[in-house]
């Protein structure tokens, strides 16, 4: 990374923001101290400028890491994760009563992250904003290189947009740099907002660095943006187009074949080697098309994951919470050196992103050649060799209690055993199912942690674009046409290379494409931002979903796809399944989009900014406006 990309990364940046935290004062209208790097010493050539938006790529990596990450959130509003933190009541565990405006929102830790999304969307396109306004304040080398800079604070921008569009709908639109306080902010369509955003993403995708510095935005970047902009706006042709632009670029192609750092070992393969930290940014790598950056050997900027905390099972709970033996002793232990050191191998897990039914057991079906899903096994020699993919069958009793006569959990039988989740009676072993047994995806999630002696993630790059989506996005955009052998084909290019069973186009409809990008994109694809892009793909279009039902946009709150395909798979929220603190996990159509946070909607008073429907302060909203102003 270049010396000086990496000194002009503080730049002041005086904006107001639509922040539901700080509304709640007036500090948000005072402005940020001067320092060294103000624009007039910053925004002075093509480095200064890229320098600018390390601040939008710091706001995209901390989605993903700390504890928990916000990705949790997206997760928690899916198909394929619940909320698992079954030991208090949590909101996104019961919607009904506690996803509120003025709720608990902005407490990632104990409660929802929903208020980060709608404070970091706005930060992000201020930081994008100052760039793009500044943009012939500094001196470059070439119209191109300008281009390129001016396409790369587009992205930003248009990735804010892109996903505050479909967590909350109908938002406010600011285009520009705001230097001075501001309390008239209005609603704006949705529609209005992608067309704006798409323009800017057609002048990207032809402009934007070719091969840029890791974790800079690439042109394949902004193509494959402009492919979800594309979808949204239910332009298929052009999807289609831009897609494709991306795959047969020349600059990226799907990683086939072993590669990286363990690429010798023969009991690997390429999926184990595409999901390695080491290997994720390489030159090697080129299926990558936009990652954010964490090193260990990093001075200031780098995050720990923390993927394993959040996706793995709490398989050390203790106490009554405790995986028992048949014979009822604590069978579990998180201590280091030992026998069996998960706390190492796998990670101390407590399941904040608690895989459902649908994503451990029904995508996958008979297919049992799909590397994504490789448990492990005992070589001829009787070695035992990690798979890609984890059963809490695949786990043993490694308590060393159970091996000590003068402990209470003596039980030397079942010590170095496989777990069993029911005793020779039927009785559940662990009074808490929903958080401490089920299967993942161990490939994806596992990320050494050295710093720490219990293991939850460390410090990694990671994939916020591949071209693996690309083409499912492109498959996508087929499906919507009707033309299910080109779907089938794209999707098969990425099956293929998990050695799946390939797929028919007699298979392919909206479930399947669902199914496989939650096959591929575990941990990196925001779920619920792409079933409601597909939900709003339905209501606009009028196409009938699979089972035939029609969908509308006057009645998107009310109805919606993203609903339906919920109930429709993940045997919580249809379920009236119940935490071991007996809160059911609950759910309404509305829930679709996310509450506007209300202190956002009080300190704009010279202006409306529009509730959803569902939620308190809907019976407020005025009509959002059909052009931005």
């Amino acid at each position: 990374m270049k010396t000086k990309y990496l000194l002009k990364i503080k730049v002041l940046i005086c904006a107001a923001v639509l922040s539901g935290v700080a509304a709640c004062s007036d500090d948000w209208l005072k402005p940020d101290a001067l320092s060294f790097y103000t624009p007039e010493n910053a925004f002075v050539d093509a480095d200064g400028m890229y320098g600018s938006l390390t601040a939008c790529e710091r706001n995209m990596r901390h989605e993903f890491y700390n504890d928990p990450g916000p990705i949790v959130t997206e997760y928690s509003f899916s198909d394929v994760c619940v909320e698992g933190s079954t030991d208090r009541t949590v909101p996104s565990i019961d919607m009904n009563a506690l996803i509120l405006p003025n709720g608990n929102i902005y407490d990632g830790v104990n409660y929802t992250n929903i208020g980060w999304y709608w404070d970091q969307g706005f930060h992000g396109a201020k930081y994008a904003n100052t760039v793009i306004d500044r943009i012939d304040d500094a001196v470059y080398r070439s119209d191109a290189e300008r281009n390129a800079v001016l396409s790369a604070a587009y992205f930003h921008r248009a990735y804010r947009y892109y996903r505050l569009t479909h967590q909350f709908g109908d938002v406010p639109y600011v285009g520009h740099e705001v230097t001075t306080p501001k309390l008239d902010f209005y609603t704006v369509k949705r529609e209005v907002i992608l067309q704006s955003i798409k323009k800017d993403m057609d002048f990207a995708a032809q402009w934007a660095d070719i091969n840029p510095d890791k974790g800079r935005v690439s042109r394949g970047a902004c193509g494959h943006l402009l492919t979800k902009i594309n979808l949204s706006l239910a332009l298929f042709d052009e999807a289609i187009a831009s897609a494709s632009a991306v795959i047969e670029s020349g600059q990226h192609t799907l990683m086939t074949t072993r590669f990286g750092v363990d690429a010798s070992n023969p009991s690997k393969n390429v999926i184990w080697d595409l999901h390695r930290p080491a290997n994720k940014s390489i030159p090697a790598n080129r299926e990558a098309l936009m990652n954010v950056m964490s090193r260990e050997e990093a001075l200031e900027g780098s995050d720990r994951i923390q993927s394993m905390r959040q996706s793995v099972p709490f398989w050390a709970a203790g106490g009554g919470n405790a995986i028992k033996t048949p014979n009822g002793k604590i069978g579990m232990s998180q201590a280091n050196n030992i026998q069996y050191e998960y706390v190492v191998a796998y990670g101390r897990g407590i399941a904040r992103m608690r895989l459902t039914p649908y994503a451990t057991k029904t995508i996958w079906g008979l297919d049992n050649t799909d590397l994504r899903h490789q448990r492990s096994w005992y070589d001829e020699d009787g070695v035992f060799q990690q798979g890609n993919w984890m059963e809490m069958e695949d786990l043993l009793y490694n308590n060393p209690a159970l091996n000590d006569p003068s402990s209470s959990d003596y039980d030397p039988d079942y010590y170095g055993k496989p777990l069993q989740l029911y005793d020779n009676n039927g009785v559940k072993l662990t009074v808490d199912t929903i958080r401490n047994w089920f299967a993942w995806p161990h490939y994806k999630v596992y990320v050494p942690d050295p710093s720490v002696t219990q293991w939850a993630g460390g410090r990694t790059d990671w994939n916020i674009f591949r071209l693996a989506e690309t083409y499912l996005l492109r498959a996508e955009a087929y499906c919507w046409k009707g033309e299910l052998q080109k779907a089938a084909d794209d999707i098969n290019m990425v099956r293929r290379r998990a050695q799946a069973r390939e797929i028919t186009a007699n298979e392919v409809n909206m479930r399947m494409i669902l199914d496989e990008r939650a096959r591929e994109l575990y941990f990196e694809e925001p779920r619920k931002t792409e079933l409601t892009r597909i939900a709003f793909i339905y209501a606009i279009s009028g196409k009938p979903a699979d089972d035939g039902t029609i969908y509308s946009l006057s009645a998107f709150s009310d109805k919606n796809f993203w609903y339906d395909h919920i109930m429709a798979t993940t045997h919580f929220f249809n379920k009236g399944v119940k935490t071991i603190n007996n809160v059911e996990y609950t759910m309404s159509p509305y829930h679709v989009l996310w509450p506007i946070p209300q202190g956002s909607i009080d300190a704009n008073v010279n202006g409306v900014i529009n509730q959803n429907k569902g939620y308190s302060g809907f019976e407020n909203n005025v009509p959002p406006l059909s052009e931005i102003q």
